[in-house]
Protein backbone atom coordinates (compact mmCIF):
# COMPACT_ATOMS: atom_id res chain seq x y z
CA UNK A 1 0.00 0.00 0.00
CA UNK A 2 2.85 2.39 1.04
CA UNK A 3 4.46 1.69 -2.34
CA UNK A 4 1.27 3.10 -4.28
CA UNK A 5 0.88 6.22 -1.96
CA UNK A 6 4.81 6.78 -3.29
CA UNK A 7 4.04 6.03 -6.76
CA UNK A 8 1.06 8.56 -6.65
CA UNK A 9 3.10 11.44 -5.04
CA UNK A 10 5.81 10.83 -7.85
CA UNK A 11 3.48 11.55 -10.59
CA UNK A 12 1.94 14.42 -8.38
CA UNK A 13 5.31 15.69 -8.05
CA UNK A 14 6.05 15.32 -12.03
CA UNK A 15 2.77 16.77 -12.87
CA UNK A 16 3.78 19.88 -10.55
CA UNK A 17 7.14 20.37 -12.49
CA UNK A 18 5.07 20.35 -15.37
CA UNK A 19 2.27 22.86 -14.32
CA UNK A 20 5.24 25.60 -13.87
CA UNK A 21 5.71 26.18 -17.60
CA UNK A 22 2.35 27.42 -17.49
CA UNK A 23 3.35 30.25 -16.47
CA UNK A 24 6.20 30.73 -17.78
CA UNK A 25 8.90 28.95 -20.94
CA UNK A 26 11.86 28.12 -19.14
CA UNK A 27 13.36 27.39 -15.58
CA UNK A 28 16.51 27.25 -13.72
CA UNK A 29 15.92 23.68 -11.57
CA UNK A 30 16.67 26.16 -8.25
CA UNK A 31 13.42 28.38 -9.62
CA UNK A 32 11.26 25.04 -9.80
CA UNK A 33 12.84 23.72 -6.46
CA UNK A 34 11.29 26.66 -4.89
CA UNK A 35 8.20 27.12 -6.85
CA UNK A 36 6.77 23.74 -6.38
CA UNK A 37 8.18 23.42 -2.41
CA UNK A 38 10.89 20.39 -3.20
CA UNK A 39 14.44 20.05 -2.30
CA UNK A 40 16.37 20.46 -5.33
CA UNK A 41 17.56 16.59 -5.27
CA UNK A 42 14.06 15.52 -6.02
CA UNK A 43 13.57 17.85 -8.33
CA UNK A 44 16.77 16.67 -10.16
CA UNK A 45 15.70 13.28 -10.37
CA UNK A 46 11.79 14.39 -11.45
CA UNK A 47 14.02 16.47 -14.23
CA UNK A 48 15.79 13.93 -15.33
CA UNK A 49 12.81 10.99 -15.39
CA UNK A 50 11.05 14.16 -17.15
CA UNK A 51 13.97 14.40 -19.84
CA UNK A 52 14.27 11.00 -20.38
CA UNK A 53 10.81 10.80 -21.67
CA UNK A 54 11.28 13.78 -23.89
CA UNK A 55 8.69 15.51 -21.50
CA UNK A 56 11.43 18.45 -20.85
CA UNK A 57 14.50 19.16 -22.70
CA UNK A 58 17.41 21.40 -20.70
CA UNK A 59 19.35 24.38 -22.49
CA UNK A 60 23.11 22.41 -22.34
CA UNK A 61 24.27 26.23 -22.99
CA UNK A 62 21.75 28.33 -19.74
CA UNK A 63 21.08 25.08 -17.87
CA UNK A 64 17.90 25.95 -18.03
CA UNK A 65 14.52 23.96 -18.85
CA UNK A 66 11.85 24.28 -21.36
CA UNK A 67 8.70 21.60 -22.67
CA UNK A 68 9.91 18.68 -24.72
CA UNK A 69 9.06 17.33 -27.91
CA UNK A 70 6.64 14.51 -26.63
CA UNK A 71 3.98 17.36 -25.41
CA UNK A 72 3.97 18.57 -29.15
CA UNK A 73 3.36 14.68 -30.30
CA UNK A 74 0.15 14.79 -27.41
CA UNK A 75 -1.16 17.96 -28.47
CA UNK A 76 -1.31 16.37 -31.98
CA UNK A 77 -4.22 14.52 -31.12
CA UNK A 78 -5.85 17.63 -29.55
CA UNK A 79 -8.01 20.81 -31.48
CA UNK A 80 -7.53 23.19 -28.93
CA UNK A 81 -7.06 26.95 -30.26
CA UNK A 82 -4.14 27.95 -28.82
CA UNK A 83 -1.93 25.11 -30.03
CA UNK A 84 0.89 26.67 -31.48
CA UNK A 85 0.67 24.34 -34.23
CA UNK A 86 -3.31 24.75 -34.97
CA UNK A 87 -2.45 28.90 -34.81
CA UNK A 88 -0.17 28.18 -37.97
CA UNK A 89 -2.50 26.41 -39.73
CA UNK A 90 -4.38 29.21 -41.53
CA UNK A 91 -0.81 30.94 -43.24
CA UNK A 92 -0.09 27.06 -44.06
CA UNK A 93 -3.34 26.38 -45.76
CA UNK A 94 -3.09 30.43 -47.57
CA UNK A 95 0.35 28.86 -48.75
CA UNK A 96 -0.47 25.67 -50.43
CA UNK A 97 -3.65 27.81 -51.99
CA UNK A 98 -0.37 30.06 -53.15
CA UNK A 99 2.14 27.33 -54.08
CA UNK A 100 -0.07 24.28 -54.96
CA UNK A 101 1.99 21.50 -52.81
CA UNK A 102 1.69 20.27 -49.53
CA UNK A 103 3.16 22.13 -46.51
CA UNK A 104 4.51 20.91 -43.27
CA UNK A 105 5.92 22.08 -40.26
CA UNK A 106 9.31 20.01 -38.92
CA UNK A 107 10.68 20.56 -35.58
CA UNK A 108 14.50 19.09 -34.26
CA UNK A 109 14.37 16.17 -31.67
CA UNK A 110 17.98 15.14 -30.86
CA UNK A 111 19.22 13.38 -34.10
CA UNK A 112 15.72 13.75 -35.58
CA UNK A 113 12.95 15.53 -36.80
CA UNK A 114 9.06 15.40 -36.56
CA UNK A 115 6.16 16.72 -38.54
CA UNK A 116 4.43 18.75 -36.22
CA UNK A 117 1.33 20.25 -38.79
CA UNK A 118 0.48 18.92 -42.08
CA UNK A 119 -1.48 20.53 -45.31
CA UNK A 120 -1.74 18.41 -48.03
CA UNK A 121 -1.73 19.50 -51.93
CA UNK A 122 -5.28 19.05 -53.85
CA UNK A 123 -3.09 18.06 -56.55
CA UNK A 124 -4.06 14.46 -58.12
CA UNK A 125 -0.20 13.63 -57.89
CA UNK A 126 1.31 14.93 -54.74
CA UNK A 127 3.65 13.87 -51.49
CA UNK A 128 1.29 12.78 -48.64
CA UNK A 129 2.85 13.79 -45.30
CA UNK A 130 1.48 12.10 -41.84
CA UNK A 131 1.71 14.51 -38.71
CA UNK A 132 4.17 12.29 -36.09
CA UNK A 133 6.31 11.29 -38.32
CA UNK A 134 10.38 10.94 -37.29
CA UNK A 135 13.44 11.59 -39.98
CA UNK A 136 16.95 11.71 -40.12
CA UNK A 137 18.17 15.02 -40.01
CA UNK A 138 20.91 14.10 -42.20
CA UNK A 139 18.98 14.59 -45.45
CA UNK A 140 16.15 16.66 -46.41
CA UNK A 141 15.34 20.63 -46.69
CA UNK A 142 14.04 20.73 -43.28
CA UNK A 143 16.72 19.40 -41.66
CA UNK A 144 19.48 21.60 -43.10
CA UNK A 145 17.41 24.51 -41.75
CA UNK A 146 16.92 23.08 -38.79
CA UNK A 147 20.69 22.15 -38.23
CA UNK A 148 21.84 25.33 -40.18
CA UNK A 149 20.37 28.13 -37.63
CA UNK A 150 20.92 25.92 -34.21
CA UNK A 151 23.85 27.19 -32.24
CA UNK A 152 27.43 25.88 -32.74
CA UNK A 153 27.17 23.29 -29.33
CA UNK A 154 23.75 22.02 -31.07
CA UNK A 155 25.20 21.41 -34.43
CA UNK A 156 28.35 19.44 -33.05
CA UNK A 157 26.39 17.23 -30.85
CA UNK A 158 24.46 16.23 -33.87
CA UNK A 159 27.45 15.86 -35.72
CA UNK A 160 28.86 13.77 -33.05
CA UNK A 161 25.93 11.29 -33.59
CA UNK A 162 28.18 7.79 -35.13
CA UNK A 163 24.85 7.57 -37.73
CA UNK A 164 26.35 10.39 -39.81
CA UNK A 165 29.85 9.17 -40.85
CA UNK A 166 28.42 6.66 -43.00
CA UNK A 167 25.59 8.53 -44.31
CA UNK A 168 26.99 12.26 -45.79
CA UNK A 169 30.14 13.36 -46.48
CA UNK A 170 30.55 16.37 -43.34
CA UNK A 171 32.88 18.90 -45.04
CA UNK A 172 30.55 19.20 -47.65
CA UNK A 173 27.62 19.22 -45.55
CA UNK A 174 28.58 22.43 -43.43
CA UNK A 175 29.28 24.06 -46.55
CA UNK A 176 26.14 23.53 -47.37
CA UNK A 177 24.69 25.07 -44.10
CA UNK A 178 26.61 28.17 -44.97
CA UNK A 179 25.23 28.94 -48.03
CA UNK A 180 21.93 28.33 -46.72
CA UNK A 181 22.14 31.23 -44.09
CA UNK A 182 23.26 33.19 -46.62
CA UNK A 183 20.13 32.90 -48.97
CA UNK A 184 17.77 32.15 -46.04
CA UNK A 185 16.56 29.09 -47.59
CA UNK A 186 16.98 25.09 -48.26
CA UNK A 187 16.37 22.75 -51.11
CA UNK A 188 16.47 19.01 -51.58
CA UNK A 189 16.60 17.35 -54.64
CA UNK A 190 15.54 13.77 -54.46
CA UNK A 191 17.55 13.17 -50.99
CA UNK A 192 15.46 11.22 -49.24
CA UNK A 193 12.74 10.09 -51.77
CA UNK A 194 13.42 9.28 -55.34
CA UNK A 195 11.12 11.70 -57.28
CA UNK A 196 10.62 14.27 -54.45
CA UNK A 197 12.00 17.53 -53.79
CA UNK A 198 11.34 20.15 -51.13
CA UNK A 199 11.98 24.14 -50.09
CA UNK A 200 12.46 25.15 -46.65
CA UNK A 201 12.36 28.23 -44.42
CA UNK A 202 13.41 28.75 -40.74
CA UNK A 203 10.62 29.82 -38.54
CA UNK A 204 12.69 32.04 -35.75
CA UNK A 205 10.63 32.64 -32.52
CA UNK A 206 10.45 36.27 -30.55
CA UNK A 207 14.46 35.92 -29.18
CA UNK A 208 15.58 35.21 -32.89
CA UNK A 209 15.98 31.47 -32.48
CA UNK A 210 14.75 28.93 -34.98
CA UNK A 211 11.81 27.60 -33.95
CA UNK A 212 10.83 25.03 -36.51
CA UNK A 213 11.33 24.88 -40.55
CA UNK A 214 8.42 25.65 -42.97
CA UNK A 215 8.62 23.39 -46.08
CA UNK A 216 6.70 23.02 -49.52
CA UNK A 217 7.28 19.36 -50.78
CA UNK A 218 6.20 17.79 -54.32
CA UNK A 219 7.11 15.64 -57.08
CA UNK A 220 10.31 16.69 -58.42
CA UNK A 221 8.84 17.25 -61.42
CA UNK A 222 7.19 20.13 -60.76
CA UNK A 223 9.28 21.18 -57.79
CA UNK A 224 12.54 22.01 -60.31
CA UNK A 225 15.33 24.05 -58.86
CA UNK A 226 14.47 27.16 -60.82
CA UNK A 227 10.47 26.47 -59.40
CA UNK A 228 11.89 26.41 -55.44
CA UNK A 229 14.21 29.67 -56.31
CA UNK A 230 11.18 31.12 -57.40
CA UNK A 231 8.93 30.10 -54.19
CA UNK A 232 12.15 31.19 -51.43
CA UNK A 233 10.96 34.70 -51.57
CA UNK A 234 7.20 33.79 -50.43
CA UNK A 235 8.39 30.95 -48.69
CA UNK A 236 10.67 33.28 -46.37
CA UNK A 237 7.71 35.74 -46.24
CA UNK A 238 5.26 33.20 -45.27
CA UNK A 239 7.89 31.64 -42.41
CA UNK A 240 8.15 35.47 -40.78
CA UNK A 241 4.67 35.78 -40.44
CA UNK A 242 4.20 32.55 -38.55
CA UNK A 243 7.13 33.49 -36.00
CA UNK A 244 5.00 37.02 -35.29
CA UNK A 245 2.52 33.93 -34.02
CA UNK A 246 4.50 32.29 -31.34
CA UNK A 247 2.86 32.63 -28.45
Amino acid sequence: MEDGKSTVRAVDRALDILLCFTSKTDWAMTEISEHVGLHKSTVHRMLATLEEKGFIERDRSTDRYHLGLKVWELSANLSRTDDQATIWLPEMERLRDQLGETVSIYVRDGSERIRIQAVQSSQPVRRVAPVGVRLPLYAGASSKVLIAYSEPIVQESIFGNPSWLYSIDLDQYKQQLDEICLNGYATSFEEREPGAAALSAPIFDRTGKIAAALSVSGPASRLTMDTMREYAPVMMESAKRMGIMIL
